[in-house]
């Protein structure tokens, strides 16, 4: 759903704007901002994307929730099998499509940075002013040109009180895999004045401070704020805490990251 400027969202499990919702295929919009687009996406087995295709000027990014996804990257269409907590992104000029080829439903986000009208399309008009396109006849960039990546081979950075994997770090977009200890004491309230800060809790109960309220929230509760927008987080209780984090524009967060790791 579109965010009002310089105020948070926070979508209970289940939340946000439901575009489509047959048996085959959910798709909600969880946020929607210049600077990217999240939406949660439900295929049932045999539910296929579109065909394989470019983006010109944005990223396609996937992260996967529960099941497995069949992605599609290069310009030799290689296959990959994404499972949960794998996050796969196609850059600018990278051939892509998914599909799920399992015998089971696969629930995933996907993340489009910076959103250019994607909302749009999933509401059904604006396709033709979207920035998808066939792929180029040069096939386009090469596979190693990709990210796919997941928490057991991305790159760690480990503290007495977290342990953040970061799953992706390109221009549009970082995504890090985020745990912190019960002795965090928690980020203060803040506010980013060149990028959105985006968090989907994967385990424990996080206390998020969304404008001037304390939230508690669980397990597939997501939590966005633009720029601007005063935010912050601490544990709930006395258990581990994990959530996946977005930035986009990065903002430079990662490398602010391993200078204070």
């Amino acid at each position: 759903m579109q965010l009002d400027e310089h105020r948070p969202l926070l979508l209970a499990p289940g939340e946000g704007e439901t575009t489509t919702d047959r048996p085959e295929r959910t798709i909600r919009i969880l946020a929607e901002l210049d600077s990217l687009i999240v939406s949660s996406f439900r295929y049932e087995p045999g539910e296929k994307g579109p065909d394989p295709h470019v983006h010109h000027h944005h990223t396609d990014a996937f992260y996967v929730l529960e099941g497995e996804v069949e992605l599609s990257l290069g310009p030799e269409q290689q296959s990959v099998r994404a499972t949960p907590g794998t996050f796969a992104a196609a850059p600018p000029d990278v051939v892509h499509t998914f599909r799920n080829a399992s015998d089971a439903t696969a629930i995933f986000l996907n993340i489009h940075a910076p959103s250019l009208g994607f909302g749009d399309v999933l509401r059904g008009r604006g396709e033709g002013d979207f920035d998808q396109h066939d792929p180029p006849p040069d096939a386009g960039r090469p596979f190693s040109e990709a990210v796919f990546s997941s928490p057991d081979g991305a790159e760690t950075l480990e503290s007495e009180v977290s342990t953040h994997r970061i799953l992706c770090d390109l221009p549009q977009l970082t995504a890090i895999d985020m745990t912190f200890r019960p002795t965090f004491e928690g980020v203060d309230p803040h506010t980013h004045a060149d990028h959105a800060d985006c968090f989907y809790v994967l385990e424990g109960q996080v206390e998020f401070r969304v404008g001037d309220e304390p939230r508690v929230a669980g397990p597939g509760t997501f939590v966005a704020a633009p720029p601007g927008a005063v935010h912050g987080f601490r544990h709930a209780d006395a258990e581990p805490i994990r959530f996946l984090n977005l930035h986009a524009p990065p903002g430079g967060f990662v490398e602010r990251l391993r200078a204070n790791d």
